[in-house]
């Protein structure tokens, strides 16, 4: 144009945490986070009654806990 000066560079917009690397680190925590709590309730579904006795769970309890899907988290809530 005429009179221009100088040019402008455009530069991709930069948002914190949404490159691939933040997500990747986020879905690895998730995944962890999901296999942490498979391998809780699969534990807790073998405790015997003796077990479940001392931290003041019945069966019932523990089945209905151990049947809960994996994504189901209480600390998302």
């Amino acid at each position: 144009m005429k009179g221009q000066k100088g040019y402008a560079v455009a530069h991709p917009l930069q948002v914190p945490g949404l490159h691939a690397g933040a997500r990747l680190r986020a879905l690895g925590r998730q995944l962890r986070r999901w296999w942490q709590l498979a391998e809780q309730r699969h534990r807790l579904g073998m405790l015997d009654e003796a077990a479940l006795k001392d931290i003041g769970l019945s069966r019932a309890d523990a089945v209905q806990e151990s049947e809960r899907p994996f994504w189901d988290d209480p600390l998302k809530r």
